[in-house]
């Protein structure tokens, strides 16, 4: 069936269409249209020509799982595709505009775009978070904090900031099911971010220490909550954040040897990332002109 539009089930509920996934386009060509394999492929070819990446909830995956769908189902098939949709004179189209401190990501099939295609994306941040990922991998070891001095700034930028270190830690160590000693440093993270004494009720670190908990009676790694899972968007969960400081550092690190069997901290975890970003921004603060 390549090059045609996709087979549609007998019962029309099992599939999933455009107008289900992107409800912006309802009422135009492609609302009843059902998401097929190659539109997935073709969208995700755009992103990565344009953005040289496929972007973490644009079109490309939230097509992608839409087919996913639908394979299950049983209502397309892998050489599928709405060829006059797709491939139109208007076709597939992928955007971006630069402005002060975000970026604007538009993408449209056959013209028609959705309000969830159009993202706004802290440039700044996610600058920072990279070159503290980079500078993870440097020098991730045991003692991060005893680490030689090697990290070299990517420039004079913003400091970096505790909550961009645990979503650092999101990348670099975010498959690693969440322990006991993770669950610590996370929580002395939290609190030296917001400046308070207790847990903040549905943040990072109360949600670190019930994952924890129900990782410890789970019998499978595929069951366990992962540091992605709570770390993904830590600064969001936080009511206050502050760059991170030495001081910051040997707090978490300190916070995660305790509650490690081995009193070790884990090569690229929290503690490393916090450890990276003091690290960062002391050498960024020796650079800034006097």
């Amino acid at each position: 069936m390549s090059q045609e539009q996709p087979r549609k089930p007998e019962d029309q509920k099992e599939a999933v269409t455009y107008g289900d996934v992107f409800p912006g386009v309802q009422g135009g060509e492609l609302a009843d249209k059902v998401v097929a394999p190659k539109d997935a492929a073709i969208m995700q070819a755009a992103e990565n020509a344009v953005l040289g990446k496929t972007i973490k909830g644009g079109a490309a995956a939230t097509l992608q799982a839409a087919v996913t769908q639908n394979e299950k189902a049983g209502v397309v098939g892998p050489d599928d595709m709405n060829a006059n949709i797709v491939t139109g004179d208007e076709g597939v189209s992928v955007k971006e505009a630069d402005l002060p401190g975000r970026r604007i990501i538009t993408e449209s099939i056959a013209g028609q775009g959705s309000d969830s295609n159009t993202r706004n994306v802290d440039h700044e941040k996610q600058r920072k978070i990279y070159e503290l990922v980079e500078a993870v991998g440097q020098y991730s070891q045991r003692a991060p904090l005893a680490a030689p001095n090697t990290i070299q700034a990517g420039g004079a930028g913003g400091q970096i900031t505790i909550g961009e270190a645990l979503e650092a830690t999101a990348m670099t160590a975010g498959q690693k099911p969440v322990e006991w000693s993770d669950a610590a440093a996370i929580q002395a993270a939290e609190v030296r971010a917001t400046g308070r004494t207790n847990i903040v009720p549905g943040g990072v670190a109360a949600a670190a220490q019930s994952a924890a908990t129900l990782n410890a009676r789970a019998t499978k790694d595929e069951e366990k909550t992962k540091l992605a899972d709570i770390l993904a968007d830590a600064t969001s969960k936080l009511p206050a954040d502050k760059p991170a400081t030495r001081r910051d550092a040997e707090g978490v690190t300190g916070a995660e040897m305790r509650n490690d069997p081995f009193l070790t901290t884990y090569p690229t975890g929290v503690a490393a990332s916090v450890a990276a970003a003091a690290r960062l921004n002391q050498t960024n603060s020796n650079e800034m002109p006097k």
